[in-house]
C-alpha cells in the first residue's frame, strides 16, 4: 500500500472507541452469567481498547489498559497472558511515576495472575505490595476501591 492510500482515523474516533471498548469490557467483567461468546468479546474488546489508547492516550491510559487486559486474562484462566500484561502495567507505572493508586492496581493484577497460576508465594508478595501502595493513596475512596479489589485476589472474585 502506498503512502497516499493509507487510511487514517480521526483521533476523536480513536478516543471514543478506546473509552467505549474499555467500558464495554468492564460491563462484561461484571456480568455474572457470561457465555463463551461474551468471554471472547470481553477479551477482544480489552485489546481493542488498549490499541486505541495506544494511538491517542498517555502512559496512564496505557497502564490502565494493560491492567484491564490482565484482569480479563485472569478471569479467563489465562495466567501467562495475565502476567505479561500485569508486568506491562507495572513497568508503565514505575517508568512514568503514575502514582500509588495505579501502582497498587498493577500489583493487584500481578497478584491475581499469580493466583490463577497457582503461585501462592508470588500472589501473597504482590498482595502485600498492593496493600503497601494503597496505604499511600491519599483519596479515601480510591484507597478503599483499591483495597476492595486486592481483598478479592485470593478468591479470584470481584468486589461487590
Amino acid at each position: 500500500m502506498t503512502e497516499s492510500k493509507k487510511h487514517t482515523v480521526d483521533n476523536s474516533i480513536h478516543k471514543k472507541l478506546a473509552v467505549d471498548l474499555f467500558n464495554m469490557t468492564w460491563e462484561l467483567i461484571e456480568k455474572t452469567d457470561r457465555n463463551a461468546t461474551e468471554d471472547e468479546t470481553m477479551l477482544h474488546a480489552s485489546y481493542a481498547s488498549r490499541f486505541h489508547w495506544g494511538v491517542i492516550g498517555t502512559p496512564l491510559h496505557f497502564a490502565r489498559g494493560e491492567w484491564q487486559i490482565s484482569r480479563v486474562c485472569s478471569i479467563l484462566g489465562m495466567a501467562a497472558c495475565a502476567l505479561f500484561h500485569a508486568n506491562k502495567s507495572l513497568n508503565l507505572c514505575l517508568d512514568n511515576q503514575l502514582g500509588d493508586f495505579d501502582l497498587g492496581f498493577a500489583y493487584e493484577a500481578l497478584a491475581r495472575a499469580y493466583a490463577v497460576q497457582g503461585d501462592v508465594a508470588q500472589r501473597d508478595e504482590n498482595v502485600a505490595f498492593a496493600k503497601s501502595s494503597a496505604e499511600r493513596v491519599i483519596k479515601e475512596t480510591d484507597r478503599m476501591w483499591l483495597l476492595e479489589n486486592v481483598n478479592t485476589v485470593q478468591s479470584l472474585s470481584l468486589p461487590k
